[in-house]
């Protein structure tokens, strides 16, 4: 026979409440008197108190994964953009790349041409506030691979009603090593929509043509 007391802390919490309060404005009804409820009433008071610092500490743990989430990709991305400068730099040797344990690349392979195929790009609006940028190279559109000798995706951005007429009208968000990328935006920006233009970048820092634009409003 199912238990009458609901499992879920959430469902516990709002029969509880029902239960004390309809007990205790009917004590004569159901044959009870204030003392009979004493135990309920000190049962009551400490399941609200530690139910209630639960809920806080849950929300409190969310915030800050999110928070240190939101950091951590930020930083990644400047981390990107740096060491892309860095290995294209000719002034870094590769004694120094190991150093910062960043790539050193070998010396046996034939140098990357530019890319020549396109990123085919699709956007998630479901998040508030957040667009989920999803890339592929149009030659394996069914594949999260990038083509052979890509370092990454450049992701480029307008805010407004109308799409660009080209990239002079952009601007830069990331340089991404692996699909998806995030966009996050301030709510000040809500209803307004992004214009996504993509292209990829050769690890010689040599880029390939732009994708189509992708357009997407962005959800408050």
């Amino acid at each position: 026979m199912p238990d009458f007391i609901p499992t879920a802390d959430s469902d516990f919490n709002t029969w509880q409440q029902n239960f004390v309060t309809y007990a205790n404005g009917n004590l004569a009804a159901l044959g009870l008197v204030a003392a009979d409820m004493t135990a309920i009433t000190a049962g009551t008071t400490a399941w609200s108190t530690a139910y209630s610092t639960h809920v806080t500490a849950q929300a409190a743990a969310v915030s800050a994964r999110e928070a240190k989430d939101g950091a951590r990709r930020t930083y990644e991305q400047a981390l990107r953009v740096l060491i892309a400068r860095l290995q294209a730099s000719p002034t870094v040797t590769d004694a120094r790349r190991a150093a910062m344990n960043i790539t050193v690349r070998s010396k046996d392979r034939t140098p990357s041409s530019a890319p020549t195929t396109r990123p085919v790009v699709s956007v998630d609006t479901s998040q508030r506030l957040r667009h989920v940028i999803q890339f592929m190279d149009e030659a394996t559109p069914t594949k999260r691979a990038r083509p052979a000798g890509v370092m990454g995706v450049e992701v480029w951005v307008k805010l407004g009603d109308a799409p660009p007429a080209d990239a002079a009208e952009c601007q830069f968000l990331a340089l991404d090593s692996a699909t998806p990328y995030l966009a996050e935006y301030p709510g000040a920006q809500a209803g307004k929509k992004a214009h996504y233009l993509l292209r990829w970048a050769s690890t010689r820092g040599e880029k390939g043509p732009w994708s189509e634009v992708t357009s997407a409003t962005i959800v408050g």
